[in-house]
């Protein structure tokens, strides 16, 4: 139900913008975010955005570098990477909450997940 795309091969220093396009239902009035998983780690939450595209939060890791953003007209997540590093290499996966009205989204929510998109940042 839910694609992402975007993923690609990148120098470090560089920028890529992923984009989640949900299927067969629209998530307008849930939260959506980003996680990512690293070969050998856990999934890592990035990035989080309320359903009336509010109250972004950020991964540490990631605050000043990654924006989260949605086109609820288009049904339509992004999240723009800049200032990528190596260890910003994972597969990332797009997810949404089945929460009406939600604010966020957890890694234990009660959640939709997409399948992932690789991203592979080189030093």
């Amino acid at each position: 139900q839910l694609q992402a795309s975007g993923g690609g091969f990148v120098q470090a220093g560089g920028s890529l913008r992923l984009a989640c396009a949900p299927s067969g239902r629209t998530f307008r009035n849930e939260a959506m975010g980003w996680f990512r998983q690293a070969p050998g780690k856990g999934r890592e939450f990035v990035a989080s955005i309320s359903w009336n595209g509010r109250n972004p939060r950020y991964a540490d890791s990631v605050k000043g570098r990654f924006t989260i953003s949605r086109d609820r007209d288009k049904n339509t997540l992004f999240l723009q990477m800049d200032n990528l590093k190596p260890e910003d290499g994972a597969v990332y996966y797009c997810v949404a909450s089945r929460v009406y009205g939600s604010q966020e989204v957890r890694a234990t929510g009660d959640n939709v997940w997409g399948q992932g998109t690789q991203v592979t940042v080189s030093s």
